[in-house]
């Protein structure tokens, strides 16, 4: 690496200074390299371990989610960047850290029922520290897409359907990842409109009339850049016709032009390559042009950038000033965040190290701020002190997997105590837990009927622990009915027909339906997938010792018929439609025995 006397070395010039001396320095292939990511793990065509002739030392970006993301790897990467490269220009290096990474804090949907933006700015913070020290510079969060159908499955990592409200978490993540003692830069996802896929089916298409897209969708994407937000990822699906990763009008016109945005631009995973399927655009090359043109920087895995660019803008077909600015972008997130300086992560004490007491505790403290009491008749809980004999039933009891939600990251379920496990360890002395999980999350049959209804038979208080894997919600997750999966709904009807006390806790990623159920328990705890700490935080509600003041952050359907179910939308016509129906309708006559 030779640059002689580079000024954008200079750490004491001002960071436009420093990037325009480096980008007058580039090569365009360079200046191409630098606007592709690659991942480094997982099924990958990009992958380094299984195409290592596909890496250069000059691309901008890579991905540490996977097998492969640890620290050392990491730092690998880097030095090949900066000191087998002509210019030494360090990767940055990003990775889907979405609620936490060793220690992992409940979904986003149950962040937001603590309605409390300052706690999720502290979690983000301490989830920010976390992944710095295993090599993450840059988290894919907050993601900030407005849903109202729950049976998308990407509706686990909203802040739920208030605009309003998703905004002030917007801005309280952004805050969080880039104000902390260590920060890392965050990404506004997935812009824009990607919550209102059709029927709920991800990577469907979206109709979003001009009111409801600026009401609704922009908003916490605009407060989000307010705040700082250092990257925008766009999105996967066709925006009333046009897909969002060539959408001038909404990656230039609204965020860049309006919004002022100067922060970069990433794809989604293979976005770029998708204009094909969506029909946008007939070629790669085609795709490629598209995409930049519109205001995608940053080319995320597909290696459309890499494989086209150049080859464009010597044909004329992309200016080479569209090229420049988006490499501005990026070269400026990284002198921003001193990658120039110090472009390798030293170990620490958090590095690969299992999650210690105070990150816990955050957990703990989140977990119990989101539960939310759907259901208390009669004083059911908390467990009367009278109840000796409990049983924990259902395959959530024993499931500390299910607990931590769909973007775990680097959470571990063997670290995760079960609700069993806590529940067991917080009973006063002389009371009797049998648990029995009854049956399967999804799939299996009746086989665990038996023994579960001999327990609540047996108990004084039953607690019934239901709700779905956690495979069930995040991206390609959706799901045709939000009924609870397999035997469950089925279980709690024989359970609760034996006239036992019951209480229902629901470990999910969505609101499901309990209109079949909801009657014949006497208390409901929505707990969501609430993280490392879930278990601690169910037991010390059921016995009293905390108090669930969660409050909704979305509105829960009492079946899947109603969807979509909202508490903004607009009045109906009718207030009474049925009423209205029934006394306009013309009576129904018997005939008469002469007629």
């Amino acid at each position: 690496m030779s640059d002689g006397r580079a000024q954008f070395r200079d750490a004491a010039l001002p960071v436009a200074a420093r990037v325009e001396d480096l980008l007058g320095r580039m090569t365009l292939e360079e200046k191409v390299d630098q606007l592709h990511q690659c991942g480094i793990g997982d099924a990958n065509p990009n992958n380094l371990a299984e195409r290592p002739d596909e890496f250069r030392p000059t691309y901008g970006s890579f991905i540490l989610n996977g097998v492969q993301a640890d620290l050392a790897t990491r730092n690998a990467l880097q030095r090949m960047c900066v000191e087998r490269s002509r210019l030494g220009i360090p990767a940055i290096f990003g990775c889907d850290v979405i609620h936490g990474y060793r220690a992992i804090t409940p979904i986003p949907l149950a962040q937001a029922c603590t309605w409390d933006p300052e706690l999720v700015r502290r979690a983000c913070a301490a989830t920010a520290a976390m992944a710095h020290a295993q090599g993450v510079d840059w988290t894919f969060a907050p993601m900030v897409d407005h849903c109202t159908d729950p049976r998308w499955g990407r509706v686990a990592e909203t802040f739920g359907e208030s605009p309003f409200a998703a905004s002030r978490f917007a801005e309280a993540s952004v805050r969080g990842y880039q104000e902390a003692p260590i920060p890392i830069a965050a990404c506004l996802k997935h812009y824009v409109g990607y919550g209102a896929s059709e029927g709920g089916r991800d990577y469907s298409a979206t109709e979003i009339p001009p009111q409801a897209l600026w009401e609704r969708h922009l908003p916490p994407f605009e407060a989000g850049v307010r705040a700082g937000a250092r990257a925008v990822m766009s999105a996967f699906n066709d925006l009333n016709g046009v897909p969002t990763s060539g959408n001038r009008q909404t990656l230039t016109e609204i965020l860049r032009e309006r919004w002022q945005f100067d922060g970069l631009v990433v794809s989604d995973w293979n976005a770029v390559l998708q204009l094909l399927h969506q029909g946008h655009t007939a070629t790669e090359a085609e795709a490629t042009a598209r995409a930049i043109t519109a205001g995608v920087d940053l080319n995320m895995a597909d290696g459309l950038y890499r494989r086209h660019l150049a080859r464009l803008v010597r044909a004329g077909t992309v200016p080479l000033a569209v090229v420049d600015e988006a490499v501005r972008r990026v070269l400026r997130v990284k002198f921003e965040l001193g990658l120039f300086e110090r472009p390798f992560v030293e170990p620490s004490a958090l590095t690969g190290a299992a999650p210690d007491a105070g990150q816990l505790a955050l957990c703990e403290e989140v977990a119990v701020r989101s539960l939310v009491l759907l259901k208390n008749d009669a004083g059911t809980l908390p467990l009367p002190a009278a109840a000796k004999r409990l049983a924990l039933l259902g395959p959530l009891a024993l499931d500390a997997g299910a607990l931590l939600g769909s973007w775990a990251q680097q959470g571990r379920g063997e670290e995760t105590p079960t609700i069993a496990a806590e529940l067991q360890a917080r009973l006063p002395a002389g009371s009797e837990l049998v648990v029995a999980a009854g049956c399967a999350i999804e799939g299996g049959g009746r086989e665990g009927f038996a023994a579960a209804l001999a327990a609540a038979r047996k108990a004084d208080f039953v607690v019934l622990c239901l709700g779905e894997q956690w495979s069930m919600s995040g991206e390609n997750a959706s799901r045709s009915s939000i009924r609870l999966p397999g035997w469950q709904e089925q279980l709690a009807l024989e359970v609760a027909a034996l006239g036992k006390p019951v209480a229902l806790v629901l470990v999910t990623g969505r609101p499901v339906e309990l209109h079949r159920i909801e009657p014949h328990v006497g208390a409901i705890l929505a707990a969501w997938q609430p993280g490392s700490r879930a278990a601690a935080a169910i037991a010390r509600v059921l016995l009293g010792a905390a108090n669930p003041s969660g409050r909704l952050a979305v509105t829960w359907p009492r079946t899947t018929g109603q969807i979509p179910l909202y508490h903004n939308m607009r009045p109906r016509a009718r207030r009474d439609p049925e009423g209205f129906i029934r006394t306009c309708r013309p009576r129904r006559t018997t005939p008469s025995a002469t007629a």
